[in-house]
């Protein structure tokens, strides 16, 4: 997204019985010609799942307490935590998902405070870990 490029972001409405889904674009996406790329902007399908969340960094493991969480893909996942972070903080993370030990490092994407969410989108995934990732999230799937 260029600097100076406005954002209207993704919501649905309901009223009277019906649902309205609105869709999100960037101007950089109207430019372009392609305004479906920003409205379906995740590229790994997400599953609902629930297990604790270890932050690696003594500051955060202290505050954090226990975090989980709400859903996971091969690129990130959602987490309820009490912790408060800001986007683009750097977070190293550890847990355990269908027998699988996973030490991932993150960029928080955004944050919910209302709710205590966050979204952490993984960085520095090797493929070998995207590839474990993918297998987890097929396996609950099923």
């Amino acid at each position: 997204m260029g600097v100076g490029s406005s954002v209207v972001f993704a919501s649905s409405v309901e009223r009277g019985g019906y649902r309205v889904r609105m869709t999100t674009k960037t101007a950089d996406d109207m430019e372009n010609g392609d305004p479906a790329a920003y409205a379906n902007r995740r590229a790994d399908e997400r599953v609902a799942a629930r297990f604790e969340v270890r932050f690696n960094q003594t500051q955060d493991a202290a505050r954090a307490l226990r975090a989980y969480s709400i859903n996971i893909s091969a690129g990130g996942l959602c987490l309820l935590t009490r912790k408060s972070y800001d986007v683009g903080s750097h977070v190293r993370l550890s847990m355990a998902i269908e027998g699988e030990e996973f030490h991932l490092t993150g960029v928080i994407a955004w944050v919910r405070d209302e709710a205590e969410a966050i979204g952490v989108r993984f960085t520095d995934l090797s493929d070998e870990d995207r590839a474990r990732l993918q297998r987890v999230v097929d396996s609950i799937k099923r």
